[in-house]
């Protein structure tokens, strides 16, 4: 009976696709359908997310004419006021969508969403479950969530809430990101080429690369010193830096400091900025080894996605990273900031190729026995029903015929 199923809506912005959109995606995907009823809401349509919801056929409803809100704001008495009024008319308008909808559990996944749909999911009547990916440190989740959230999931150790304003351990589950297991491997030598091909460069020339947004936190930035740093080491190996992203919407332009510290290193040949590239198998399949430089990382997808593809990772030893490498066994953790430190375990993997099969192949299978969508899903669904608890049917038509 379709009045038997949780209802769960996800809000999201429209105009980002990211981890966060693609995890919840992969989660929604894997709902089981006979218990659970999910309601994609977005409030802008026709940009990137709507494309990618389509490819999934996945269908979707729009969200009323509301202010997006943020969570992390540091605003001054007039901001303050403002923003507060925002949120009563936010909320004010939310409220009977979900009530019309009939949603059973809002299950907000970024700042901007946490703080839109928090008050207006417990007003309606609805359970809140907020998912959160960021900063430990930030104050949504040390203050909203603890105040607001029935249930509060993080994707790693790391980023569970620092300084809650109230208690939250009776609330919180750490539940690592899903990740779908490619059923086969790229072919890395003709991924290889193809990008040489692309870029026009020597037919021996080997990739490292970064994936992900072009944000500060992930330092792009660092990636371009820590090439250069090699390349001080072996100025004649044929070593090109590729990195796939773009600048976040309304961030900094790091796209640009990339160029200009690349130039400034005499390295802007070994640089290449590939932008966004969808799917990323071929991207990851090109590479040698993946740096991640990023400092304050929640839990990395494109760390767990190089694995499950065969390409060992090296990853600063800082945020949610060394729940992810075990340090020389599936990848190299090293001191974050330090460009430096990545000189040595690039050597090991260019330099050594049963060094490089060995970490690759063991990251793979650790890879696949710890991280995949099944998981994901049963755990979430055991919270969803959890804060929903619903009767069989067959004792729900025992309760009707008592009426």
């Amino acid at each position: 009976m379709d009045s038997q199923k949780i209802v769960i809506a996800f809000p999201f912005t429209g105009g980002e696709l990211g981890g966060s959109h693609i995890s919840a995606a992969g989660l929604i995907c894997g709902l089981d359908r006979d218990k659970f009823r999910p309601i994609i809401i977005l409030h802008k349509n026709g940009l990137i997310l709507e494309e990618y919801l389509k490819k999934l056929g996945l269908p979707f409803t729009l969200a009323p004419n509301v202010s997006i809100l943020s969570a992390d704001s540091e605003l001054g008495f007039a901001a303050s006021v403002a923003n507060g009024v925002r949120l009563v008319r936010t909320t004010a308008k939310l409220v009977p969508f979900l009530r019309r909808h009939r949603v059973d559990i809002v299950h907000t996944n970024d700042g901007r969403m946490h703080a839109t749909w928090a008050l207006a999911a417990r007003m309606s009547g609805a359970k809140l479950l907020w998912h959160h990916r960021g900063d430990p440190m930030a104050r949504g989740v040390n203050i909203m969530a603890p105040l607001l959230a029935n249930h509060i999931v993080t994707v790693s150790h790391f980023v569970r809430p620092a300084k809650p304003i109230v208690p939250v351990t009776h609330k919180i589950t750490v539940l690592h990101s899903p990740f779908d297991h490619p059923s086969d491997l790229p072919d890395r030598d003709a991924c290889r080429r193809k990008f040489v091909e692309e870029l026009g460069l020597r037919p021996d020339t080997r990739f490292v690369g970064y994936v992900g947004g072009l944000i500060e936190r992930k330092r792009p930035v660092k990636f371009v010193e820590a090439v250069h740093a090699f390349l001080q080491h072996h100025p004649d190996f044929p070593l090109a830096g590729l990195l796939f992203g773009t600048n976040a919407a309304n961030g900094p332009d790091l796209d640009g400091a990339v160029k200009s510290r690349a130039k400034e290193l005499g390295i802007s040949d070994r640089i290449h900025l590939m932008g966004f590239r969808t799917p990323i198998a071929p991207c990851m399949g090109a590479l040698d080894a993946l740096l991640v430089t990023a400092v304050n990382e929640p839990f990395g997808r494109t760390l767990i996605e190089a694995m499950l593809l065969k390409t060992p990772v090296v990853a600063t030893n800082h945020g949610g990273n060394p729940e992810a490498i075990d340090d020389g066994q599936t990848g190299y953790l090293v001191k974050p900031e330090c460009p430096e430190a990545f000189v040595g375990p690039l050597e090991r993997l260019l330099f050594d190729g049963r060094q490089w099969e060995t970490i690759s192949s063991t990251a793979l299978e650790n890879a696949r026995a710890r991280y995949g969508n099944k998981a994901h899903v049963e755990g979430i669904s055991r919270l969803y029903e959890t804060l929903v608890p619903r009767q069989s049917p067959a004792m729900h038509g025992q309760l009707v015929s008592r009426h």
